[in-house]
């Protein structure tokens, strides 16, 4: 073999040793410079990249909660209790006179209805008892014998409560009648237990206990009406 062929080889293969060596460093350095360590970058994480890459959100999963317990869950509301009605109140007691009117027996006379004092109570057979009950004593002859006067029916002994009742005079007051016949007394009586009223003018009269007239005791002159 020539000498000069001996160089071109030798030429030859330094050159591709040389080729060799430089892509192992090209290569080597390549390596080191791109290569980067394992882990999540941003765009990874679904976060804008610098570039606009829009990665995909990760799915994240809330923490489990725990079941509630019987002390956290709402206690079922209990309802109100409905409201009561008032009690029912009794009726009010009616309110109780101060005025009483007895039916008694008396010597002489007999039967005869006197007041708390004992004052003879008469009856006139000018009023009218019926249908409506009415008093045709007014004016002066009111003065003369006073209706006995009542707002409400007054105590009652010997007397039978029924056939005692209020009825409305001219004036608007009350006053007190026995079946039906108001009751009066006369301011000319000198004092309890007196009738000196009996007979006068043939038309008043002492009122028994049930409403009727008493004819006893008559003055002279005077004649027991009709029953």
């Amino acid at each position: 073999m020539s000498v000069i062929r001996r160089n071109r080889i030798a030429i030859g293969l330094a050159a591709g040793l040389a080729v060799v060596l430089g892509l192992g460093v090209w290569s080597a350095t390549g390596s080191n410079t791109n290569s980067k360590p394992v882990a999540q970058t941003e765009t990874d994480l679904g976060v804008l990249g610098d570039y606009g890459d829009v990665g995909t959100a990760p799915v994240l999963q809330e923490p489990a909660q725990a079941p509630e317990t019987p002390a956290q869950q709402a206690a079922p509301e209990t309802p109100a209790p409905a409201a009561q009605p008032p009690a029912a109140q009794p009726p009010a007691a009616a309110p109780v006179s101060s005025l009483k009117l007895v039916g008694k027996q008396v010597d002489k006379m007999g039967m005869v209805v006197q007041d708390g004092d004992g004052r003879t109570m008469y009856r006139f057979d000018k009023d009218t008892p019926k249908p409506e009950t009415k008093s045709n004593c007014n004016d002066k002859c009111a003065v003369t014998w006073p209706p006995f006067l009542s707002d409400t029916v007054p105590q009652l002994e010997g007397i039978d409560p029924s056939i005692v009742s209020l009825i409305t005079r001219a004036d608007g007051k009350k006053q007190v009648a026995i079946d039906k016949w108001p009751v009066y007394s006369y301011s000319l009586d000198p004092g309890p237990g007196k009738w000196k009223g009996q007979g006068v003018g043939g038309t008043w009269f002492v009122i028994q206990p049930n409403g009727k007239r008493n004819v006893e005791c008559l003055p002279p002159g005077v004649t027991a009406p009709a029953a």
